[in-house]
């Protein structure tokens, strides 16, 4: 019946000319109208309601999909993930050599319609046919399948030249190679090409050394994930706060948040990061401990953020390209260390986290900061996964280069942080604040967006950087909470920016040809800080909006997952996911505290502002709730957000907030204003941009493969937007040096990402530098390489290379510097590798040499660039290894320089 109910509703609200057909009878909208109202007399109150799902105060209704409040201790749930009933027979997929996206261009897939059990014999590097449409026939579940490939090309190249040239000019040494996998978007395939060997896609070989193959069941299906669920509770909570409102469904919810929040405190008292995930990461324990962990478990919030800790400094988990500075957020732990000690008051753990965080921030500003903007560079704090959220062309260096929304407000927040432990315990900190507010300005500046009303996702580039137009959700929230936007921008931020059905996407629009995780997923972590940010900047609409997101995912799925898909809001269907996730179930508990009961905490006491949207008024009490040596039993009745009247053990108070030296057990009772506050909100489609241009120099002719839908493209000169055109070409007038870009924009005014940057370089002069001619040559037997060799930079050989230069000319020059690193893969571990550059005794910066594949020393990139002031004659470049060049691992801080480059602008 509940399902029915909500059919019939969303044909009214969604549909209202729809005439409701059966085999005997055709039903007009007012008996609908009738069935309905008759329905609804005994039905419970509507908290939310779109045209996917409707949250009941006492369940969930998304289709035949129902879930119910039995009891606060009991749900059940009949949910049934439709992932397997629309399994395309239209497989697209590419072959890799060495776990890399290296066959074909982007936008050039293989693809093949299921019907035989073989696939023909597929040769590597093809040119494939063009992809035919969706024939809307589904393929059955658990189909066994086998991929068939020719290497014949590519074993070729390596008898005849030692190595394998790839389209893109990319050269695979033999002695580097590890075999062929396969990549593609249909389950179990994957298009992350980094975990293609994880995922067991490695082809294997057959009987002929030149055939490859591999099979597969496509379409996995698990009876498991279609059998109706219920939760109890196995565990006992009655230690922890009791939670009781007019709301089952939030008070059900609550309980199972707290038991899985139990669940996963490890025996060593650290916590967990997911069911299905062991072990302490910075920044998920960090935004959990932010969100509920340090309230609600002080002691094992302490204890986990000291295993993140190394040399008394942050430590940046495996990341992209070796982790710090490539990935660049480990100074979220600052949040949570800052907040356990406003929960706490405990001085011991202030100076302790004190010096750990100034250490880290010290070495962060000679390594990350941006001299050009005041903004620190790094990748997008948690999206991590390098395909997911940049262009494919970005290498990690080139994530090294940009700057990201999300990560600044983190630099600037953990700044804020510093100066504030500082003042308590007497130590300098005008340095700091000084830092804080550069950032705070470097973000204004060069990532607000007027036309669109809140920020953009981050500059990219590599010479010169222009702005990535995209919303990054969880970078916007943190902005409104750490006050980096002002009012004026909140309120801009919260009305305006795109949300979709199920929820705030992690960044919008989409990427095309990227499966859902990141892209095209929703995090409900992310979705509880861009809530706290609602509730902050008081929209009503949105924060209904965001609620409705969080509890319907965790009452549909019985438990608190990592994401879910943004188009059907499915668990099943994103790259990567685990139940019982433990920032999702911090968010889940931090809707009642931090919204609901409007719960914050300052230095100097606790501080009360609940937000209670009008669907969701009443009463609401949060009993047993520990605050340092004080038990709070706190109630609050009506709507809204303003307070009309605050109690303390039955006598009004002036304020709503209790001193941090309160002891014993208070009642405290708050009465809201029962009016509503703010609205306006963003509600779109699910779109996705339209694909990167892939773009080529010949001469001084620019050009690019046409897209399919682009109404125009944009050229970018130097980050600048240069020009609007309609052709796909573009002749290059002057001599100068030039860093060019194009993006391909839609009908509806979406940009795409830029195309990799193309240097033009005119006349001007080029040097390079052989650095075998200035340090001992390493004896390695790698190829690739320029000149007559190349040299070893590690913690014990060459700590100090210096390069005599000879310029014709006074100037500015453009350096980096072409390396290899073998010593891990693309995407994790922690080995990157780092030097100071100096130049004429000057220090420059920091140049990053991520590495590029594990034991391939022969797959050569350039480092991050430099613009340099020479001057005419003699100049000495140094490369240096300074402490704030340690890396994660410590011990393994290994590089091959091949040659310095400079070119002269």
């Amino acid at each position: 019946m509940n399902s029915i109910i909500n059919f019939l509703f969303s044909i009214l609200v969604f549909n209202p000319f729809y005439q409701f057909r059966t085999p005997m009878k055709k039903y007009s909208r007012l008996t609908i109208i009738f069935l309905l109202f008759m329905s609804c007399s005994q039905e419970s109150k509507v908290l939310y309601q779109n045209q996917e799902f409707t949250l009941f105060e006492d369940r969930v209704v998304q289709g035949e999909n129902v879930a119910e409040v039995i009891s606060p201790t009991h749900l059940k749930s009949n949910y049934k993930s439709p992932a397997s009933e629309t399994y395309s027979r239209l497989i697209q997929f590419k072959f890799s050599i060495n776990e890399k996206d290296n066959e074909l261009p982007v936008g050039q897939n293989h693809w093949v319609v299921i019907g035989e059990e073989t696939s023909t014999l597929i040769e590597f590097g093809k040119t494939p046919e063009a992809v035919p449409e969706e024939s809307g026939i589904f393929l059955e579940t658990n189909r066994s399948y086998t991929f068939q490939l020719d290497a014949s090309s590519v074993l070729k190249q390596f008898e005849d030249q030692g190595y394998y040239e790839a389209f893109d000019g990319s050269r695979i040494a033999k002695e580097d190679f590890k075999g062929f996998y396969l990549a593609g978007g249909s389950e179990p395939m994957t298009w992350d090409f980094v975990n293609l060997d994880l995922q067991g896609l490695k082809m294997q070989p057959t009987e002929d050394p030149n055939i490859y193959q591999l099979t597969l069941t496509l379409n996995p299906f698990d009876p498991e994930d279609y059998k109706e669920k219920e939760w109890k509770p196995t565990v006992d909570v009655s230690a922890k706060p009791t939670y009781r409102s007019d709301q089952p469904i939030v008070d059900a919810l609550f309980n199972l948040s707290l038991e899985e929040a139990i669940l996963n405190i490890e025996p060593d008292s650290t916590l967990r990061t997911g069911a299905k995930w062991g072990g302490v990461w910075t920044r998920d324990v960090s935004y959990s401990i932010l969100l509920a962990f340090a309230y609600h478990e002080p002691e094992v919030a302490k204890i986990s953020l000291r295993r993140k800790v190394k040399r008394n400094r942050i430590i940046q988990d495996t990341g992209s390209g070796g982790a710090w500075p490539v990935s660049s957020d480990r100074t979220t732990w600052s949040l949570a260390a800052w907040e356990i000690y406003k929960t706490t008051g405990d001085q011991a753990w202030l100076r302790e986290a004190y010096q750990v965080i100034k250490n880290t921030l010290d070495d962060d500003l000679k390594v990350l900061r941006s001299e050009a903007t005041g903004m620190y560079r790094g990748e997008s704090s948690f999206l991590d996964w390098r395909e997911q959220t940049y262009p494919k062309w970005m290498s990690n260096m080139d994530i090294y280069v940009s700057e990201n929304l999300g990560t600044n407000v983190v630099h600037y927040q953990a700044h804020v942080i510093l100066v504030e432990m500082a003042k308590i315990l007497g130590e300098p900190f005008e340095e700091y604040e000084n830092r804080a507010q550069e950032i705070k300005r470097g973000i204004n500046e060069y990532l607000w967006m007027d036309d669109k009303g809140y920020y953009a996702q981050f500059v990219y580039g590599r010479s010169s950087l222009n702005l990535s137009p995209r919303y990054e959700a969880l970078g916007e929230a943190l902005a409104i909470l750490f006050d980096v936007a002002d009012e004026e921008q909140a309120n801009s931020i919260i009305a305006k920016s795109p949300l979709t059905a199920f929820g705030a996407t992690c960044i919008y629009p989409q990427i095309p040809g990227i499966p859902p995780y990141h892209n095209n997923g929703i995090w409900p972590f992310v979705q509880s800080y861009w809530n706290l940010a609602a509730a902050k900047a008081g929209n009503e609409e949105v924060l209904t909006h965001g609620l409705a997101a969080i509890y319907r995912a965790a009452g549909l799925f019985l438990t608190n997952y990592e994401n879910f898909v943004a188009e059907s809001g499915d668990f099943l269907g994103t790259e990567i996911n685990s139940h019982r996730m433990l920032w999702s179930m911090a968010g889940n508990l931090a809707m009642v505290h931090r919204v609901f009961m409007g719960i914050s905490f300052e230095r100097d006491g606790i501080r009360f502002q609940p937000v209670v949207p009008q669907v969701y008024a009443g009463v609401k009490t949060l009993s047993n709730f520990k605050y340092r040596d004080a038990v709070l039993n706190i109630t609050v009745e009506g709507f809204g957000n303003e307070i009309s009247s605050v109690f303390l053990d039955g006598t009004e108070a002036e304020e709503a907030s209790l001193p941090a030296d309160l002891s014993g057990t208070h009642e405290v009772k708050i009465t809201l204003s029962n009016k509503s506050f703010g609205e306006g909100i963003n509600l779109v489609e699910n779109r996705f941009t339209l694909p990167t241009p892939l773009a080529s120099l010949s001469g001084s002719i620019l050009s690019w493969e046409p897209i399919e839908g682009a109404m125009q493209y944009r050229l970018y000169k130097d980050g600048d937007l240069m020009e609007e055109m309609t052709t796909n070409k573009y002749e290059i007038t002057d001599d100068g040096v030039a860093e060019f870009k194009v993006t391909a924009v839609d009908g509806a005014g979406y940009e795409s990402f830029s195309s990799e940057p193309i240097t033009f370089m005119g006349k001007t002069e080029v040097m390079q530098q052989e650095l075998e001619k200035h340090a001992r040559k390493a004896d390695y037997p790698y190829i690739n390489y320029t000149g007559n060799g190349f040299i070893e930079v590690s913690n014990a050989e060459n700590r100090v290379v210096e390069v005599p230069v000879n310029a014709s000319a006074e100037g500015t020059y453009l350096m980096d510097l072409r390396y290899s690193n073998g010593t891990g893969p693309w995407n994790t571990d922690n080995n990157c590798a780092i030097r100071s550059l100096y130049v004429n005794d000057e220090y420059v910066g920091s140049l990053v040499f991520p590495q590029r594949g594990t034991d391939e020393w022969s797959d050569w990139g350039f480092s991050n660039s430099y613009k340099v002031k020479l001057r005419q004659g003699k100049n000495l470049i140094k490369l240096q290894f300074d402490d704030w060049n340690i890396n994660m691992d410590v011990e393994i801080n290994q590089a091959m320089l091949d040659h310095i480059r400079l070119i002269k602008l």
